[in-house]
């Protein structure tokens, strides 16, 4: 198993969402599972900017986004000896509110090692900031 994904429905409007999403140095405000952001490059979301992050019982990492679609998603990635982790992001309108889709895939020589060992911490993650991302967008 070397992905993993969650998806959650939010009863706010996917501009409200994306606001949340994409403001990734606010994320240690609203989900536990995130300590301390870094951006390492100035300026709004783009393609090649990196960001550091901590995490509880993670090593620093930093990320480069690699895609970016402006108001609805955006992926970056993260590499480690033997291992490369990507994560997605996005947002689009359901019902009368949103569904946002938070996901990661390991691969490299290491990568389905490390997700299977760490598969309940992945998916507690995921669950942690779909949880805290709902409560943050339906906020305002």
């Amino acid at each position: 198993m070397t992905d993993f994904a969650i998806a959650v429905e939010v009863s706010a409007p996917p501009e409200r969402v994306w606001a949340v999403m994409s403001d990734i140095e606010r994320w240690p405000e609203w989900t536990p599972t995130v300590t301390r952001v870094e951006r390492l490059d100035p300026g709004p979301l783009a393609v090649g900017q990196r960001t550091r992050i901590l995490q509880p019982r993670l090593p620093a990492a930093v990320w480069r986004i690699t895609a970016l679609e402006q108001g609805r998603s955006f992926t970056w990635v993260t590499r480690s000896p033997g291992v490369v982790v990507t994560a997605h992001h996005s947002v689009e309108p359901a019902g009368g509110g949103s569904r946002a889709r938070l996901a990661l895939h390991f691969d490299g020589m290491l990568g389905p090692l490390v997700a299977r060992i760490a598969r309940g911490l992945n998916t507690r993650y995921l669950a942690l900031e779909a949880a805290g991302l709902r409560q943050r967008s339906e906020e305002h």
